[in-house]
């Protein structure tokens, strides 16, 4: 019995060693797409059976892109930051939710923007293709992507400060223009 216990311990004892350092990454950002690389154009459908070029985007102008699911609560937890950003920056900046294609259908997403009526585009990543260009890590995952179409930030979770990496991006306050 007193085997069990220990052996119970030390498994929580490592199991815990061998997450701090992933949440330690996760918190300093230091996951996904190196910060200062080529954003990658890539093709992804939308929710109308089209497809979505970021080329088009990617170095005209500033261009957000969250990592997404309709089942990811830190998505959920995002979702008023993203709203606020796009408030303040939806003028300059393109907005884009790339909704994952693990765990949910388009049809899913399709419902999910029908009752919520986001200010901004959701795309569908069937194939991963996205995913995989980004090397997204999970959902609720950041990318900006500045007017060069370098990758100027990246962050992962429910409390990142999208506005300030906004502002960093796109150089200024914009309440203040």
């Amino acid at each position: 019995m007193v085997f069990k216990k220990t052996r119970g311990r030390m498994l929580a004892a490592c199991a815990a060693l061998c997450v701090l350092p992933i949440q330690k990454a996760l918190a300093q950002d230091e996951v996904g797409i190196p910060r200062g690389s080529d954003a990658p154009a890539v093709e992804i459908d939308d929710l109308d059976g089209g497809t979505v070029n970021l080329a088009d985007f990617i170095g005209a102008r500033p261009v957000l892109l969250e990592f997404w699911a309709t089942w990811c609560e830190q998505c959920e937890a995002l979702a008023p930051r993203i709203d606020r950003a796009v408030e303040a920056y939806g003028d300059q900046v393109a907005f884009f939710a790339v909704a994952v294609g693990v765990g949910q259908s388009k049809r899913a997403v399709r419902r999910h923007v029908e009752r919520h009526s986001p200010a901004y585009s959701f795309l569908f990543d069937s194939n991963g293709a996205a995913v995989r260009a980004y090397q997204a890590p999970t959902t609720a995952y950041v990318v900006i992507v500045d007017a060069a179409g370098k990758v100027a930030y990246t962050g992962v979770g429910g409390n990142q400060d999208i506005e300030a990496a906004l502002e960093t991006t796109v150089g200024g306050d914009p309440t203040r223009r």
